[in-house]
């Protein structure tokens, strides 16, 4: 699979949010990262579906990949899905019934994620893999931008490429939390393929630049 750098809003100017949008895009990014959080599931709270549908009315073209830190997940599936979602991932331990979420998503026309939190197992896709078309993996635990990355998740990232592989299924393999230009190609090697950034595109000054450095990186 090609390689996808998908900048994370939670790091942009909230002020200024469809202009911030409209320079990644222009920058070469391959899809938008919302991360939703409800000061429930994790210790912060950011956007809702209306965001994502005010985006989609600027005239975003981009994927949408939803990142749900949400507790219980499927009451705001459906708002997120007539919003303009085009991924939807969510947290095993955030929904009693997780093949239920997983097809709730596919009823609403979007295409499924499990979300791996560093200290998660990966027992989790033992059942669920056939049906999912990305896993997100966690590379810092999840409620706030700009930390930094854990290392010991790359083993995960590994892991799942190789039961992904092995599935022969066409299935995203993505990791969240303090990528940047310098540990990127490590993530790469892995076997992510698809790539959120936050801090290190929004807080850059050439947004255009660091994602052809990113691309660079991974080769």
């Amino acid at each position: 699979m090609s390689h996808w750098i998908a900048p994370s809003i939670l790091s942009a100017d909230f002020a200024r949010l469809g202009a911030e949008v409209d320079a990644v895009t222009a920058a070469g990014a391959d899809l938008i990262h919302f991360d939703v959080m409800d000061n429930h599931y994790v210790p912060n709270l950011t956007v809702g579906p209306m965001v994502c549908d005010a985006l989609r009315r600027h005239g975003m073209k981009l994927p949408i990949d939803v990142h749900l830190m949400v507790q219980p997940v499927d009451r705001i599936i459906p708002d997120f899905a007539a919003a303009g979602a085009s991924y939807i991932s969510f947290h095993p331990e955030a929904t009693e019934h997780v093949d239920r979420t997983i097809h709730l998503i596919h009823e609403h026309g979007c295409k499924p994620g499990l979300v791996i939190n560093p200290a998660t197992s990966l027992n989790w896709l033992d059942y669920t893999l056939e049906k999912l078309d990305l896993v997100l993996l966690m590379s810092v635990n999840p409620g706030f931008g700009g930390q930094q990355f854990i290392p010991t998740v790359l083993e995960k990232i590994a892991e799942v490429r190789r039961r992904v592989n092995a599935s022969g299924r066409q299935v995203r393999v993505e990791v969240d939390g303090g990528i940047k230009i310098e540990n990127i190609a490590a993530a790469g090697r892995a076997g992510a393929d698809t790539f959120v950034a936050g801090s290190a595109i929004f807080g850059s000054h050439d947004y255009a630049a660091t994602i052809k450095a990113m691309r660079t990186a991974l080769g």
